[in-house]
This record gives structure tokens, sequence and C-alpha cells, in this order.
């Protein structure tokens, strides 16, 4: 059986040729369906090897380690690796100011290195991926069987909305396909007036899967309506999204389904542990799969560090198990969500996010005591008739209290009253907390043709 071969070869040696028949509901059944202690064997033996190439080859995990006392050889099961450090942002942020341009984490030559990936470097220093060739095929693999599970085929035409650019999402997504044997159409949204351009390029081709992020795929919708095309006209059978946490929002899920006629995918980790596709949700949609022989995910605690049991809501901890030129170990996301392990009905017997990745620790606002989400709010912005797609949440503190206001655009189609006192209810049973509105005409916020942002917190905690 392939699974067992795999157990014998690290890195693994993927057949680049292999695509299952198209009515096969699994890319390798023997793997997505096996029991959890044979799954585990398959885990902690890729587990292992990442651990002593990465012990052997990279710099920072040496000195990272050495400071820790740990050695590869000290972790003897899955429960023993809960003792590996976490890898933060800020680590492998210093460790490319330390060790400039790539920092001491890049464990092939120079010469071997095939793909530059990085951050904008909007809030500091760029961060920067590098990736051997192997590691590139290895990814487009993966990407490609994650996606045969949502039902992606070779005869689909996959147009990629978000920017061809630093941003590691639309390269994943475009290798995937095309590894998968689909026709793609690498669009890239993002410059001026190209969205108008991209309602007729849809028109003619009708791609029937789109890639991008849940709020552009909204702004597409708004901009064919202006010239009179109905988005279901494009033909979208599948529409996936990653780099927001939209597309696990029900209420966004919902409407793009709605607006396109097609079934929204939630997927997407970090592009510091790519395949960024390894949480993915499968036709189903009851919550993003965690493709655990992909990448090991665990779920723990924000305060105590420690797993949390499955039903419990943690922080991701995410490590790549086949990365060979930039490993990752126990990378802390600094997400939240909350994950099962009840079966789903596609058969795989990976755990499961059943709400996604619903918020960030860095980006979670603490308003009187009670965490608030923007999702929590986009979750009532997009199920309240009346309303526009566009919204911004903006915290204050004037005096001693938090106050909250959201920003959002009304249609006109609604008494305006009426319609704050629905919001302020709904808001207060979503949140618990009070929070004023107020309506703006459409139009008014801005718009984006990649990840919007939705909290502004205005609050000087240093005064």
């Amino acid at each position: 059986m392939l699974k067992t071969k795999l157990l014998k070869q690290w890195p693994p040696k993927y057949d680049l040729n292999y695509i299952p028949d198209s009515n096969e509901k699994y890319w390798y059944k023997e793997i997505e369906t096996a029991p959890r202690e044979e799954l585990n064997d398959l885990i902690f033996f890729k587990l292992k090897n990442v651990m002593e190439y990465a012990y052997e080859h990279s710099g920072f995990y040496q000195r990272k380690w050495g400071k820790a006392g740990l050695h590869p050889n000290d972790i003897k099961s899955l429960k023993d690796f809960e003792q590996v450090p976490f890898t933060t942002k800020q680590e492998l942020r210093e460790d490319l100011l330390q060790y400039p341009p790539f920092g001491s984490n890049v464990c092939i030559p120079y010469s071997d290195v095939h793909r530059i990936q990085g951050t904008s470097g909007t809030t500091g220093k760029p961060t920067v991926f590098s990736f051997g060739k192997d590691d590139w095929e290895r990814i487009a693999h993966q990407h490609a069987r994650i996606m045969w599970s949502f039902g992606m085929r070779p005869s689909d035409l996959v147009f990629i909305a978000s920017p061809l650019s630093l941003y590691i999402g639309s390269w994943g997504a475009l290798i995937g396909a095309e590894r998968l044997g689909a026709k793609t159409f690498p669009f890239g949204a993002g410059q001026s007036g190209q969205t108008e351009k991209a309602v007729s390029w849809l028109k003619e081709l009708k791609p029937t899967v789109f890639y991008g992020t849940p709020s552009y795929a909204l702004y597409l919708a708004e901009k064919a309506r202006e010239v009179g095309v109905d988005p279901k006209e494009f033909g979208f059978r599948i529409l996936f999204f990653s780099g927001e946490p939209g597309a696990g929002v029900p209420s966004t899920k919902k409407k793009i389904e709605e607006t396109f006629g097609g079934i929204c995918i939630d997927s997407g980790t970090m592009a510091e542990v790519t395949p960024w596709m390894s949480n993915t949700e499968c036709e189903h949609r009851t919550g993003v799969h965690l493709w655990q022989d992909v990448v090991y995910t665990e779920v723990v605690d924000q305060y105590s560090k420690k797993m949390v049991p499955y039903g419990g809501e943690g922080v991701p901890v995410y490590t790549p198990l086949e990365r060979t030129s930039q490993p990752v170990i126990r990378y802390w996301s600094g997400d939240l969500t909350t994950w099962t392990d009840e079966p789903c009905p596609c058969g795989r017997t990976y755990p499961r996010l059943p709400k996604g990745i619903y918020g960030r620790i860095d980006d979670m606002v603490t308003v009187r005591g009670v965490n608030v989400y923007a999702s929590l709010i986009e979750n009532v912005i997009r199920r309240t008739d009346g309303l526009g797609e566009e919204f911004v949440m903006i915290v204050t503190r004037d005096q001693i209290m938090d106050e909250v206001l959201v920003q959002c655009e009304t249609l006109g189609i609604r008494d305006e009253q009426e319609l704050i006192a629905h919001l302020r209810k709904e808001l207060k049973r979503e949140t618990g907390v009070s929070i004023n509105i107020e309506l703006l005409p459409v139009g008014s916020l801005e718009r984006t043709q990649f990840k919007a942002k939705r909290v502004i917190d205005k609050r000087d905690f240093k005064s």
C-alpha cells in the first residue's frame, strides 16, 4: 500500500504524473480514511524526520533547541512533541535581521533555491520564504490532492483573482490547480479598473472555479451588478478562498453561495507553513479538515500553551511535514479556533475546525472585558437585509469606558432608525457588547481587491 511505502521514505517522492480517475472520491484513500492510530504513525514518522533534518541543517533550530536543552532523539511520541518550543514570527524576523537576507533557517544551498516569496513588509522588515524545487513540487502535489477533496477536476478552468505577487496564496492555488491538470486563468486583480475588466472576461470565458478573498468576491459581484450582470452568469460551481476568515462565517458563506450559485470553500493557514491549503473544507463544507499528514496541526490553549481537548478553543500550531528548504517546527499562528474529531460525511478521518479560523489574538479587541472579533460583526452584517457588503469596527476610549462604533452601508430600502435598532440588538446578542451604529450611503467605505481591514482600534493604552 502507498501508506506503507511513504513510511519508508522521507522526504516523500510522489509520482507527479499520477491523477486519480475523475469519478474517484479520494486522491489517496488509504491515507485520508486511515484509522487514527495508523495516521498518527505516518505523522510521527514524518515529524521525526523533519526534526532531525532541521537539527542537522538549520542554524536557527540548532541554536534554538540547544538553548532549550532539546535534541530530536528526546522526542519519541506525538505526546513528547508537545514539549518542543514554539517558533514565532518575531523569532523569524529577528533571525532575518541577524542573518540577512534569507536568515539562518534555509537548509539548502543558495544555488538550489527555486522560488522566493515573502510578505510586503508594511509593518516592518519583510519576511522572506525560500523554496527548493522539490519543496515547490510537493506543495503543488498536496494542494492538488486537497483541491480534489472539494470537487475540482482536470476539466475545470480556474480563475485566480488574487494578485500574482509576493502573496503566496495565489501561487499556491495556481500550482495546485496546474498539478491537478486543470486549466488556469491567473487574472491577478489588484490594479485600478481591473475588476471591471474581470466582469467582461468572466462573461466571455465562464471559468468553473474562482479563487480569491471573500471580500473581493463580493466586490466583484457588486461591480457586475453595476453593469447589469448577474454574478450567476459567470458559471462558477466552486469558489474557494483564503486570506480572510469570511468563507468560514455562516452568513458570508451563504451570501457568496446565493450570489454566485456555486459552493463556497474555506481554506488556508499561513504563508510561513505552506502548503497553506492543509486547512481546507471538503465538498460537504462542515468546517476545514486538518490534513495532518501534510501539516501537523495542534490546537493549544493561548494561556497555558497546553493542547486543548476536542471541542475546546485554542491557537493552531503548525508543523509542515515535508519541507526541506525552510522547515518550520511548531509555528505559533496567533489565530483562534475550535476543533473536533466528529466524523465528516466525506469519510476522511482528519480532525476539523467546524468554524474555521474565526479570529486572531493580536487582531482581537477586548471591549469592557469581552473579546470581540470582526467575524462576529461580519456574521450579523451579512445576514441583515438592507445593508451593503462593507463594514468597519472602530474602537475608542475617550474617557474611562470603551466605545465601539460599527460603520456600514445602507441600501436605502429600510427605515434607518428601524435598521439601527435591529443591528444594535443583533450585535449585542452576538458579541455581548453594546455597539453604536453609523449608516452610510453605499460606496462610502473603502473597497479592497485583496484583504479587507475591518478593525480600527484608536485607544491609547499608554496615556
